[in-house]
């Protein structure tokens, strides 16, 4: 029979970890709204066959400069709030094989209190 490990996330650890899942969806809700090809490409079409039929991808007219700014800040955003997380001392406290295990709860502990409470951001 496994047995069930809690662990006692300091606060900044799940802070950063909130703050990390924001910027994803900032970003995946970015991502949504912006032409599917950085630069200005034209439009295309699945070749004769495809296993995958869809319609004609249309003109891309490319990124604005700020749309290419926002995503670069959100994405050294991501990056920093990673590093924060990965690095945190918190895991030298966490026998090494059980390390995957921590990190999977810390994630589910975080979406679990974003049911309901709202950690400062």
């Amino acid at each position: 029979m496994a047995t069930t490990t809690t662990y006692d996330f300091p606060d900044d650890l799940l802070t950063a970890q909130q703050k990390l899942n924001q910027v994803r969806a900032a970003l995946e809700a970015l991502y949504e709204r912006l032409p599917y090809s950085v630069e200005p490409l034209g439009g295309w079409q699945r070749p004769e066959g495809y296993w995958l039929t869809t319609s004609p991808y249309p003109d891309s007219p490319g990124w604005s400069e700020q749309e290419q700014q926002e995503v670069a800040a959100l994405r050294e955003r991501e990056r920093e709030l990673s590093a924060t997380i990965v690095t945190h001392a918190f895991w030298g406290e966490v026998a090494g094989p059980e390390r995957p295990d921590a990190r999977s709860k810390l994630k589910h502990a975080v979406a679990a209190a974003g049911d309901g409470k709202e950690r400062e951001a």
